[in-house]
């Protein structure tokens, strides 16, 4: 089994704060980090970290160079990551104090992928191999219908959450990752429903999907047909929660992938994610498999 992740890849300048900032504020920062990010970058890490045979597909400028450096040093295979004349993807984010972060995105090469580059990636795949997607490429509906078409499953986080996620084919998706805001949005449910009857919902919606919910501090939780299935955390120190939900993605896939059962695979994704948020920065904070299973 082969996993390809499809999707951002991003160079993440890191603005250490105080506060994050509010409307009409300016602040003076504390710290100043350029890092590897993007959604798919960071999930590609995980998943490989977690001892995946994993491939990266996406898009960079002559300015991501070391992204493709350092999946390599990861072992991500990353012949499908195309280079073309403009900047990489980049993200600002705002770390604050206690850990939280805030996020602007701008799409650059991820912006730039093709339907043809689409056709000729998925053309190495096939049914029964694993496609892991995320919502920060434009064309993540047409790589779901034509992955669908081939047989292979689709893990699919339609992070960030806009109307360009509520019009992907969701219900083509083997795996569906949300949060709480993500899932009370689809299910148009209030934003403080309890978490068991958000996931209830859920799997009424998109019942052949195996729905995953994470929940903060409050863990995870797991929700297929008759199952449900609830995940803790590892109470650590917080050092930064940037890449914890991709973190928490590669690994209940790589776990899913080698056989777990969802229980297992929950813990094993709520362990790593948790040890992610202990360290600085994304990519880099994601544990090795010998430090989860």
């Amino acid at each position: 089994m082969k996993v390809l992740v499809f999707g951002s890849i991003n160079i993440d300048m890191i603005f250490e704060v105080n506060h994050i900032v509010r409307e009409g504020e300016t602040i003076a920062g504390a710290g100043l980090r350029r890092s590897a990010g993007g959604k798919g970058a960071n999930q590609a890490a995980a998943l490989a970290k977690a001892g995946m045979e994993t491939w990266m597909a996406g898009k960079i400028g002559a300015d991501g160079a070391f992204l493709r450096e350092l999946l390599e040093s990861y072992r991500v295979n990353t012949a499908y990551i195309r280079n073309y004349e403009g900047a990489t993807g980049q993200a600002i984010v705002q770390l604050d104090s206690k850990g939280q972060n805030a996020i602007v995105l701008y799409a650059g090469g991820n912006g730039a992928i093709n339907a043809g580059e689409v056709e000729s990636t998925l053309d190495a795949f096939g049914a029964g191999d694993i496609v892991v997607l995320q919502n920060e490429i434009p064309v993540t509906g047409l790589i779901m219908e034509k992955a669908y078409e081939r047989g292979i499953i689709i893990a699919l986080n339609p992070s960030p959450f806009d109307e360009r996620a509520k019009a992907l084919p969701l219900n083509r998706a083997g795996m569906l990752f949300v949060n709480e805001i993500e899932g009370a949005a689809l299910a148009a449910a209030a934003p403080d429903i309890p978490y068991p009857v958000l996931l209830d919902m859920l799997v009424r919606l998109f019942p052949r999907s195996e729905i995953i919910l994470t929940a903060g501090k409050e863990g995870a939780y797991y929700g297929f047909e008759g199952a449900r299935e609830k995940g803790e955390i590892v109470k650590v120190p917080v050092a930064d929660t940037t890449g914890a939900g991709d973190t928490f993605l590669g690994y209940f896939v790589a776990a899913r992938a080698r056989g777990f059962a969802p229980a297992a695979a929950l813990a094993a994704a709520c362990k790593a994610s948790s040890i992610a948020v202990s360290r600085p920065g994304a990519m880099e904070a994601i544990p090795l498999a010998a430090e989860v299973f």
